[in-house]
């Protein structure tokens, strides 16, 4: 299986120009071989938004997810890619992922919500979800929520062996794609897809490095700070020497306190 991310500035709410990337996107990746592609978090309607964030969120099911699903179908490819979601009078930070015939596989709303923009528009996701996406277990987490080992973790008892990741990382913040993802799919051998914008978004600057790591810690594909198409090959994942990948949850000791 052929995996894509995305990694581009962001559209700062501007819906008909996100849909065109989505669909430019999806268009090269699928002639690439592609079967599904990342995008960024919070990419409806960008993410350093947080009053479109109140205004514009949609209901699941609603044009947003029903332009995606068109995209999906058009190009055969599937799509992860965050949105503002509304739920009654709540709001959450959520993703969704649509298959190659347009069909939803997967809705995850944000655990781990970070700083006081976060928390004072969205409120808190409470479940994993995990789905096949071309034979491989997968599961969504956004953002902030892969630097927590205990959701990493509780993926891998459900034997998730592959990450989707739409994120917002700040440039100051790259101690995250640069260690703490690598580390991450390292330690639970998994293979990661780490979706970041680039530019700068009202005075936030991003920084980029978006990237696929295998679960040798070894990046598959990995971006500067541009925009930017990665395809990497999960077939080399196949390849990998069994002696270089971790052996923790076999040697996981507790002591007692």
């Amino acid at each position: 299986m052929k995996l894509a991310v995305y990694q581009g500035p962001s559209p700062e709410g501007d819906i008909e120009h996100a849909l065109r990337i989505v669909d430019k996107a999806l268009s090269a990746v699928s002639a690439a071989g592609a079967k599904m592609i990342v995008f960024p978090e919070l990419f409806l309607p960008g993410y350093h938004q947080p009053e479109l964030h109140k205004s514009m969120a949609q209901q699941q099911a609603g044009p947003w997810e029903q332009e995606l699903e068109q995209l999906t179908r058009k190009h055969g490819c599937g799509l992860t890619i965050g949105w503002a979601e509304r739920d009654g009078d709540t709001i959450y930070n959520s993703a969704s992922c649509f298959d190659e015939n347009g069909q939803k596989a997967a809705h995850f709303r944000k655990l781990q919500l970070f700083g006081p923009l976060e928390k004072s528009t969205f409120a808190f996701g409470d479940n994993y979800q995990t789905f096949c996406c071309n034979g491989y277990k997968t599961a969504l987490l956004i953002c902030y929520d892969v630097e927590f080992a205990h959701h990493v973790q509780a993926l891998k008892e459900q034997d998730v062996e592959l990450l989707l990741v739409p994120t917002a990382n700040p440039k100051i913040y790259d101690n995250v794609p640069d260690f703490i993802v690598p580390a991450k799919a390292a330690e639970y051998r998994m293979t990661i897809a780490y979706a970041n914008y680039c530019g700068i978004e009202n005075d936030l600057a991003y920084g980029g490095k978006s990237l696929i790591v295998g679960p040798d810690a070894v990046a598959l594909a990995n971006a500067g700070l541009g925009e930017v198409l990665l395809v990497a090959d999960l077939e080399i994942v196949n390849s990998i020497d069994e002696e270089v990948l971790s052996t923790h949850d076999e040697d996981r000791r507790f002591v007692a306190s």
